[in-house]
């Protein structure tokens, strides 16, 4: 499939789906915080950006006072990010499919004195009422479903009017498809993350999730970019090194981290208000 030509959306193919290993968020260790886990770069390279700019929006839509508001992270994972969300001041709720993983979530959760409500569940079914949530954040999961219809639109019903759905996701271009394939996961003398992590035909273009946000009801309001801390080159060095064994997982973090920009090749972060009652947006 070309990267310029945007796939239908529809649930992924069987096929496709196979080749990706979701069954990695079973691991019943506590790798999602080990400090030389792949995992664990989200708290060290993406998430000083990534919050950054999910608190700014989230004030943009609701304002500064989140008392009493409610937010619901879909697809939490070992709760990397759930754990930023309650610290902005939402009642905060996270679900994933994987056991395991939520598991780890409630443990950290409770190590760090956090009252965070985890439960199983998928996103393509989210066991909740019609309008139960301020807020909904999906960052590094839309890529991982197998029906990304479904999920916006189950987003979209939990969603109240006036509420907001924040998100990031990978572009499905040549630039993703060297560097969050090939280099990260395939070369050797690269790559840091477990080989089937991501599928390449399951990334997402922009104009696509900006349709499924328009039949669930929510208007889209921006994406801004993501890209490396250091030029290509610097990158390189940094994970060859690690892969050489000469730094660790933990040292390669600390020197490489994502910062937001105008280009979208890569990843991408974007936010849309649920259709209905007035935000705080002008």
């Amino acid at each position: 499939m070309s990267p310029c030509r945007p796939r239908s959306m529809a649930a992924v193919p069987q096929r496709i789906y196979e080749r990706i290993d979701n069954g990695l968020y079973d691991d019943e260790s506590d790798s999602w915080w080990g400090p030389d886990s792949p995992f664990f770069l989200m708290t060290t390279s993406l998430n000083p950006a990534r919050v950054g700019y999910l608190r700014r929006v989230v004030g943009r839509a609701l304002g500064p006072d989140l008392a009493g508001r409610r937010a619901l992270e879909v697809g939490c994972g070992g709760g990397i990010l759930c754990e930023e969300i309650a610290r902005m001041g939402f009642a905060t709720t996270g679900i994933d499919p994987a056991a395991a993983s939520i598991a780890v979530a409630s443990r950290h959760a409770a190590g760090a004195g956090l009252a965070i409500d985890y439960l199983r569940g998928s996103g393509e079914r989210l066991p909740f009422a019609d309008g139960a949530f301020d807020a909904v954040f999906c960052c590094d999961v839309l890529e991982h479903v197998r029906d990304l219809p479904a999920v916006i639109s189950e987003i979209g019903r939990v969603l109240k009017p006036g509420g907001i759905f924040c998100y990031d996701t990978i572009n499905r271009t040549v630039a993703s498809w060297l560097m969050a394939i090939k280099v990260s996961q395939e070369w050797s003398q690269f790559a840091y993350l477990p080989p089937r992590l991501h599928v390449w035909e399951m990334f997402i273009k922009p104009q696509e999730l900006r349709g499924l946000l328009a039949q669930s009801g929510i208007t889209w309001r921006e994406h801004r970019g993501l890209k490396p801390n250091r030029p290509l080159w610097q990158v390189l060095w940094q994970l060859y090194q690690r892969a050489q064994g000469r730094i660790s997982m933990t040292e390669m973090g600390s020197r490489l981290g994502l910062v937001e920009c105008d280009s979208l090749q890569l990843m991408y972060l974007g936010y849309g208000v649920k259709r209905g009652a007035m935000s705080n947006e002008p």
